[in-house]
């Protein structure tokens, strides 16, 4: 059996039309799973959270359905969440893949996705415009935040307590962790 291999731009054409979500790597196209009510809670609440606190700032913010690009290693990336300063720049004119996120938020589906979400952490500081990254646990309280603080310089807070705050450093905005978990049933 032959292994098909796609360019980027035969995967997105396919993706568009596609039921069901793909990941692309270096041409290869695998599945890409779905999630959960608190998944979607907490994607929702970071979404509403950042709406609110970048109201007529020059931010704009992305959920789900929007892929980055990883031109270094030639991956497309599914993210739960970005944001953008300015305005999105998009692969080759496909409006469904971006190529310059600030930050990206991921909801970890459960403990184990938690070393795969860092393996994409290592794809995502490759992209020179990639600030901040929050790992957000949806079973428990536990957030783990990476921050750019010089070239190739990472540092990383982590929080596992619901009257805590994480300040985004990149675009000056602090969230509070009761508000991330809002409604969830942990």
């Amino acid at each position: 059996m032959t292994t098909r291999f796609f360019t980027p731009e035969e995967y997105l054409d396919l993706e568009a039309d596609a039921e069901f979500r793909s990941q692309y790597d270096a041409g290869l196209i695998t599945p890409k799973s779905s999630g959960t009510v608190n998944h979607n809670l907490i994607c929702g609440n970071c979404c509403c959270l950042l709406n609110v606190a970048l109201k007529r700032q020059d931010y704009e913010i992305f959920v789900i359905d929007i892929k980055v690009w990883i031109p270094e290693f030639r991956k497309f990336r599914y993210l739960n969440l970005m944001v953008i300063s300015g305005k999105p720049e998009f692969y080759k004119n496909y409006r469904t893949a971006i190529v310059n996120p600030q930050i990206i938020i991921e909801v970890l589906p459960d403990s184990t996705e938690k070393h795969d979400q860092e393996d994409k952490f290592k794809l995502y500081q490759s992209i020179p415009t990639f600030q901040e990254y929050l790992l957000i646990d949806q079973n428990q309280i536990a957030i783990d935040h990476f921050y750019k603080t010089q070239s190739k310089h990472w540092q990383i807070d982590q929080f596992d307590e619901q009257d805590e705050e994480i300040k985004l450093r990149s675009i000056n905005v602090t969230l509070a962790i009761a508000d991330i978990y809002g409604k969830v049933q942990l």
